[in-house]
């Protein structure tokens, strides 16, 4: 395998989390094993905030978590690094360390100011993830399940202005957490590849999270790619059956819909994080979440398993990273 990408990883939260309580080399001395272990050399760092500090704080909390990760490359600058372009990502691949891309999962921290984005391109920030399952001034996300709410909106007048200048500039629309109204504004206002760094089939697993067959369809005729998604809820409408074959059963359905030249890795691993979860929150969920991927370690099993399905070594290196290279070459200046 000659690269592994995964399209979304929310450590710099917890990253940034740490280094409050004082503890430096946070990635090396957490996470950079198991990076090493599954063979990663990509990692799609999303910057999330929690709904707590929005709106006041959310442009605070997105540069904290910015300034993190700059810090920790600072402190182990032969071990990982920040990539802002394809050659960048090669030069980690080449000199061994473990690549780290920025990705804003929400546009909260720009709040309804355009003029932030050039900020977060300059720091780094690739990808354009437009809502988190919330909605802000981009748009509506897609719930996790059913609330009380009103008429749900799309892509809103901000939104459009959002993604064309994120477009110009160089960034990817992400279209994970979108709900489906915003997601068909997307392919309405869009002129590049589209990526859903961390969505599943919703015809085999129910979420609105998930995506539709037609949706699938939109996205891989933009020349885009659907990082699939190792989160239990979004594999399984059941936790039995929440396991590595029904992942798979993901990777086959795209594939048998639009081909393997649309399909990435998008593990979205959540339980190093529960540990910020608020407990009645946690009791009183129909599901506890957990990662039917343990992990980056792990990740030679789900290769494993790929060639076991009867995926050739080819198709196999466009699933675990050259599909998304494609997207990046074609998007990224």
């Amino acid at each position: 395998m000659k690269h592994m990408i995964d399209a979304h990883f929310d450590l710099l939260m917890d990253v940034a989390i740490q280094r409050e309580y004082g503890r430096k080399n946070v990635i090396v001395s957490d996470y950079l094993s198991d990076f090493l272990a599954g063979g990663v050399q990509t990692i799609v760092a999303a910057i999330y905030i929690d709904s707590k500090f929005l709106p006041e704080m959310g442009l605070r909390k997105a540069l904290q978590q910015i300034s993190a990760l700059h810090a920790e490359v600072e402190e182990a600058p032969d071990k990982i690094m920040v990539c802002k372009s394809v050659d960048d990502i090669e030069t980690a691949k080449k000199t061994g360390k473990v690549g780290f891309v920025l990705s804003l999962e929400g546009a909260d921290p720009l709040y309804n100011d355009l003029s932030l984005l050039r900020i977060f391109y300059e720091l780094g920030v690739r990808f354009m993830g437009l809502v988190w399952s919330r909605r802000n001034f981009a748009g509506d996300g897609s719930h996790f399940s059913p609330v009380r709410e009103g008429k749900k909106g799309g892509i809103t007048e901000f939104g459009v202005q959002l993604i064309e200048a994120a477009e110009a500039m160089g960034m990817i629309i992400d279209v994970s957490h979108l709900n489906d109204e915003g997601f068909w504004d997307v392919m309405e206002i869009a002129k590049k590849p589209i990526i859903a760094s961390h969505s599943n089939c919703r015809s085999l697993a129910g979420s609105m999270r998930n995506l539709t067959d037609e949706q699938i369809k939109a996205i891989a005729s933009t020349n885009g790619v659907i990082g699939i998604n190792g989160v239990n809820i979004f594999v399984a409408d059941s936790d039995d059956k929440s396991d590595l074959e029904h992942l798979l059963n993901h990777v086959d359905h795209v594939a048998a819909l639009v081909g393997v030249e649309h399909i990435g890795i998008g593990l979205d691993i959540i339980e190093p994080f529960m540990k910020y979860d608020s407990p009645i929150a946690l009791a009183e969920a129909s599901r506890k979440d957990f990662d039917v991927v343990k992990g980056h370690s792990m990740v030679p099993e789900l290769v494993s398993a790929l060639a076991n399905r009867g995926y050739t070594d080819e198709s196999i290196e466009l699933i675990m990273g050259k599909n998304f290279i494609r997207v990046y070459q074609q998007v990224w200046k």
